[in-house]
């Protein structure tokens, strides 16, 4: 397989992978808890063994590496910036764990039908992100803190990148 360069679902897909480190799982665990079809699991995880963030062989994320990648890379290559007013569900210093840690009049939010909050849009690194992230809380607070990276100013990122560490490394 040619490498392409990384999209940005392999992100979250990393992410439950390194969650279910411990258990057994197949591609399809994956494709239900993340809304995304078998055959993007199957691409993604060879575009981030190619990458050097995953270990086909061992079911394994490469956690120094993604660390590494997140900390440094994240918001160079999936950068996003806020857009208009929608309703959503809330990420970056929106998220429930950072509101109570940072101050702000502006609410972040994925654009999510189903959500109960009005801020401004963030865009997520796949559609499915607001779906997935209601159905595992730890995954949200992990794609919450990535947001951050993306968007955030020192304090945050320094806070964001802290609580990743917690669960990466």
């Amino acid at each position: 397989m040619e490498h392409n360069g990384m999209r940005p679902q392999d992100i979250p897909i990393l992410l439950k992978v390194l969650l279910k480190e411990g258990e057994p799982w197949q591609y399809r665990d994956l494709s239900v808890a993340l809304d995304i079809s078998l055959s993007e699991i199957s691409h993604s995880l060879k575009r981030s063994s190619l990458a050097g963030l995953y270990q086909e062989d061992r079911k394994k994320v490469a956690r120094q590496s993604l660390f590494k990648f997140l900390q440094h890379g994240l918001r160079y290559v999936f950068p996003v910036h806020p857009g208009a007013l929608v309703t959503g569900v809330k990420t970056g210093h929106s998220h429930p764990y950072y509101k109570e840690k940072f101050i702000s009049g502006q609410e972040l939010v994925w654009p999510y039908e189903g959500g109960d909050t009005r801020g401004q849009s963030i865009k997520p690194l796949y559609s499915g992100v607001p779906a997935a992230a209601q159905k595992d809380e730890v995954l949200y607070k992990l794609l919450a803190s990535i947001d951050i990276l993306r968007i955030g100013q020192s304090r945050e990122i320094a806070a964001a990148t802290s609580e990743l560490e917690k669960y990466i490394l």
